[in-house]
């Protein structure tokens, strides 16, 4: 198996993982913060959703997703550029949908799009540099792994949520 192949399959664990946490709440219950601090499943899966498809895009130098489609579609009291990972408890109260499937849906948009860049990299570039603006600058097999871990932690975050919320 090749490196971008298990890849792909760590990720994918994380989409099933997200998706079967939304799946056993209700709508009211994944937008629900069970605490200030700890953020939604709704939040959570959205921000893993616009992390992969902002990140990605940057690294194929194409239009996210969420500019081309997906803004319109959630209608956020949010700034477009909002930079979810620095979101108050406030802000990410914001993070809210009446429907679950625009989450389920931009998830498995933003996954597609991760592993199609993926299956289709030349591992010869993993060592190209595609952030210069650390201390030590970053690659891009860095940032896919940065990417990826980020989607599994918060697929984690996500159970936990789950469980607060539907044991209080």
């Amino acid at each position: 198996m090749k490196a971008m192949e298990l890849s792909r399959d760590t990720l994918l664990r994380a989409q099933e993982r997200l998706e079967e946490t939304l799946g056993q709440m209700t709508v009211t219950e994944a937008n629900q913060m069970p605490h200030p601090l700890i953020k939604s499943v709704t939040w959570l899966m959205w921000h893993t959703a616009r992390e992969l498809d902002l990140q990605i895009s940057q690294l194929k130098n194409s239009e996210s997703l969420w500019q081309n489609k997906w803004s319109a579609r959630f209608a956020l009291d949010l700034p477009d550029d909002t930079e979810e990972w620095h979101h108050t408890p406030e802000e990410a109260a914001k993070v809210v949908v009446s429907d679950k499937s625009i989450l389920s849906a931009y998830l498995k948009a933003s996954i597609r799009l991760t592993e199609e860049y993926l299956l289709n990299l030349d591992e010869s570039s993993l060592q190209d540099v595609v952030d210069d603006s650390w201390e030590v600058p970053v690659t891009r097999q860095v940032r896919l792994v940065s990417i990826i871990d980020d989607a599994v932690m918060h697929s984690g975050q996500a159970v936990y949520t789950r469980r607060l919320v539907i044991n209080k």
